[in-house]
């Protein structure tokens, strides 16, 4: 008697357990009777018809995130990239969600691969490295229809990480390193450019001032033998006079110079000089 009335308790405890149900909030659960869909619980206290009634499926109606797995990307000028994402999706239709497909979270991350895998198919790589706010928003825009049908809301999908692969960075740096090298040769070769123009001006300007200088000289000395001959009548003088004023000041530089340990004059200076200055 004792055995059967613990029996009986047993499936008295056992029957009220299935048939007494409480769903916890941020979940609903799907009941089918004798394997169909009967309804879906809301969260609270329900009563079920035991062992006729089933909880099939608990769906939480929290933003569900999803990491999208990281993949291999092929861009329209076949450069190769790595990129992941992670999406925040949200359960709207309980029913459609558990029923409309086989593994929801599964369902939408090939969606979102497979589409982030097109929309970066249709771009160059400079476009796919720098437009990351435009592929977020195609990514969106082409999945809330798909997701929709399977009773999900999509809230937001972040592009995680779009890089090029190992092979394309060592090309890329390759092609960078040439680049600064051809810019530091240019470079060099622009100064090199200016440095040679400047010294040419720097020589046409001393040719001028030179020539400057030599026109002044002249005159001065046309000056000099002019007022010269007008101060002597003697028409030849004024011109011998000179030479023996810059033959006398030829000898004062040589005697200055720190070679010039001894110097040698001419025993008729005198004579020289009178000769020069055109006197007998």
């Amino acid at each position: 008697m004792t055995f059967l009335a613990i029996i009986f308790f047993g499936f008295v405890i056992i029957t009220v357990a299935k048939g007494v149900r409480i769903v916890p909030q941020g979940e609903e659960w799907v009941v089918e009777r004798l394997g169909k869909y009967h309804n879906t619980l809301m969260p609270g206290l329900h009563i079920l018809i035991p062992y006729i009634d089933k909880v099939a499926y608990k769906v939480p109606t929290k933003d569900i995130i999803l990491d999208i797995p990281q993949q291999e990307v092929i861009t329209k000028d076949n450069a190769v990239l790595i990129t992941n994402a992670i999406a925040f999706v949200k359960v709207t239709d309980t029913q459609n969600a558990v029923y409309g497909v086989s593994n929801y979270e599964l369902a939408v991350s090939n969606v979102i691969q497979t589409t982030l895998r097109a929309i970066l198919g249709e771009m160059e790589l400079d476009e796919a490295l720098s437009s990351r706010d435009q592929i977020k928003a195609k990514l969106k825009e082409s999945i809330a229809d798909n997701v929709s049908d399977w009773g999900l809301t999509l809230k937001s999908v972040e592009i995680q990480d779009i890089k090029p692969s190992a092979s394309m960075q060592h090309s890329m740096e390759q092609q960078a390193a040439a680049e600064r090298e051809r810019k530091a040769k240019v470079t060099i070769a622009e100064g090199d450019k200016q440095s040679a123009i400047l010294q040419a001006e720097g020589r046409l300007e001393s040719a001028k001032r030179d020539a400057h200088a030599q026109v002044s000289l002249a005159q001065g000395t046309a000056s000099a033998l002019k007022l010269v001959a007008e101060a002597i009548p003697e028409r030849e003088f004024p011109a011998y006079f000179l030479l023996g004023e810059k033959y006398i000041a030829a000898l004062q530089e040589m005697s200055k110079s720190p070679n010039g340990k001894t110097i040698v004059l001419p025993a008729d200076i005198l004579q020289s000089l009178q000769g020069m200055l055109g006197r007998k």
